[in-house]
């Protein structure tokens, strides 16, 4: 909607264009220019956020043929100089609401300060439906949206993975259903399209937080999921095929090299959580078990397997503690 900032402000000037460039044109430099002032490349910078807005405004009037049309015919109107013609006016340039404030406050042809419509050229006349008069209604700000509301739930670990639908209850007794996506990290948004505050562009949104309850067993690791999960000494020293549970309630194979350390971490792929755009992995770390209140038989056991590996030359796993320890 036209309004005085389109005779202060030159919009070819601010995307850089000429008067006559083409919509190609138009959109080229504003594409370069709004990547350049982006508040997301510029946080915190005011002068950027500002050029931002300007630019934006400048391309919403010159990408749309009306809007560019009323734009070139109001601003070829602005350098124009008018007589006010009441008492005790003086004469010179005429102010962009007060020339339209007249057009307005009089009837058809000659208004009341001494402007006629006939001097409006017929591209600016066709502004206001047609060279013989004028509507009585005036510029109207442009429509707004309505604010946009906010609000928390939280849900289960298991609600995050599969997707989940919850309920909000208004003060008015409304339910809204808020369908909550599978794979949602904990803190993360989800809108809700038409459920904030009035306005007359159309009502707001609703953006609701989600907060989700940690698990017992799984842990969330971006789109990873982390699990421990125990061996026993001989799996760990000669190597062992395992199950191990998923996400889905399924379980899966993995392999446990020979030799693997308690605390080393496996991957299973396609095991994590499954997203829209990504499936992450289950990341399994092993912890071997001491056994406890070994019988006669397995002691012996251990201490043959100690012997024999004291002979083959097993190097001591604290030998270097000593030189790490040093200050």
């Amino acid at each position: 909607m036209a309004s005085q900032d389109w005779v202060e402000k030159d919009f070819y000037a601010i995307l850089g264009v000429s008067k006559d460039a083409s919509e190609a044109d138009i959109k080229k430099a504003y594409r370069k220019l709004a990547r350049k002032y982006h508040p997301d490349q510029n946080p915190g910078d005011a002068e950027a956020e500002k050029k931002f807005k300007d630019i934006t405004e400048a391309n919403s009037v010159l990408s749309d043929p009306e809007e560019r049309q009323q734009y070139d015919a109001i601003r070829a109107m602005g350098g124009a100089r008018f007589s006010a013609g009441g008492p005790g006016a003086g004469a010179g340039a005429a102010g962009f609401e007060d020339l339209f404030g007249g057009l307005f406050g009089g009837g058809a042809g000659r208004h009341s300060r001494g402007f006629s419509t006939g001097n409006l050229p017929p591209e600016f006349a066709d502004l206001f439906g047609g060279s013989g008069g004028f509507g009585g209604a005036g510029f109207q700000p442009p429509p707004q949206k309505g604010t946009d509301r906010q609000a928390t739930t939280t849900i289960s670990f298991a609600g995050s993975i599969r997707g989940t639908t919850v309920g909000l209850r208004e003060q008015d007794g409304e339910v809204i259903e808020v369908r909550i996506p599978a794979g949602i990290r904990d803190g993360q948004k989800v809108r809700v399209r038409g459920k904030g505050g009035p306005g007359s562009a159309g009502p707001g949104d609703l953006m609701v937080t989600v907060q989700v309850r940690p698990h017992s067993f799984f842990t969330r690791d971006g789109d990873n999921l982390r699990i421990h999960v125990p061996v026993t000494f001989d799996e760990a020293a000669l190597g062992a095929q395992i199950e191990v549970p998923t996400v889905d309630g399924s379980t899966v194979k993995m392999k446990i090299p020979a030799g693997t350390s308690s605390g080393r971490t496996l991957r299973v792929k396609g095991r994590g959580v499954k997203t829209a755009k990504a499936t992450g992995d289950l990341l399994v770390t092993v912890e071997v078990v001491v056994p406890q209140n070994l019988s006669k038989e397995a002691e012996d056991a251990v201490k043959a397997f100690a012997e024999a590996t004291s002979k083959n030359g097993q190097s001591d796993p604290r030998a270097h503690l000593a030189e790490k320890a040093r200050l």
